[in-house]
């Protein structure tokens, strides 16, 4: 096997381990997204163990990269595949904490806390969108396909409706203590799979950086 062949297929395996980590995002949304909707503390204590074999992924393809650039100089394809992967990674290691955050306030509102139907459905819906962002935004990177990647901000636009109307309802509650408590606590839900869609159009913004070679931001971050 020549240099060049064996770069590529450590390259190749590297992509895979990335993408995998994206997996493992979707794996602990899911049981995060539970955790809220079903009031499951015992569950939350695994996704927060969980978060380990995100960050150890993120390790293994960080050193991984750094050891095959040490071996080989790549080519300009080469170097940008190398490059997003690195924000891939990143990427899936931030939305893994992201789901940690949900599950550590799951504790905070109890098993007994009242609950606003309205906005738990809210949470559930961005959640969905929110996995499904994760989902399409390692499609779009395994196909290379920048208009899957641009896609993403459709459903993003949509999660951050939802995030405001999540705020909205949060400062509509009554003056009962532990309910407003739960609210609150729903907004910091809320916020943290913004950010995690947030995160999927980063992705997906590596994706069209891929295939093009210039990178470009999907949507205008001063836009109101």
């Amino acid at each position: 096997m020549t240099t060049r062949s064996h770069f590529q297929q450590e390259l190749e395996g590297l992509e895979r381990s990335a993408l995998g980590g994206l997996e493992l995002v979707v794996q602990a949304l899911d049981r995060a997204l539970d955790t809220v909707l079903h009031q499951d503390v015992e569950l939350a204590g695994v996704v927060i163990a969980d978060d380990d074999r995100i960050d150890g992924r993120y390790l293994e393809v960080h050193q991984g990269i750094l050891s095959l650039l040490a071996l080989q100089a790549p080519v300009a394809g080469d170097l940008r595949i190398v490059a997003a992967l690195l924000h891939v990674i990143k990427h899936a290691e931030r939305m893994g904490d992201q789901c940690v955050n949900i599950a550590k306030l799951l504790p905070l509102v109890g098993h007994d806390a009242p609950v606003d139907e309205e906005m738990r459905s809210r949470i559930a819906k961005m959640g969905a969108l929110a996995r499904s962002e994760v989902a399409q935004a390692k499609q779009a990177f395994l196909l290379r396909d920048v208009d899957l990647a641009q896609d993403l901000v459709r459903q993003d636009e949509a999660i951050n409706r939802l995030n405001r109307e999540c705020f909205q309802r949060a400062v509509e509650t009554g003056d009962d203590v532990d309910a407003r408590e739960w609210a609150m606590t729903m907004t910091l839900v809320a916020r943290a799979l913004e950010r995690i869609g947030d995160n999927a159009v980063d992705i997906g913004e590596q994706v069209a950086f891929v295939v093009t070679g210039l990178f470009r931001e999907f949507s205008d971050a001063s836009r109101a």
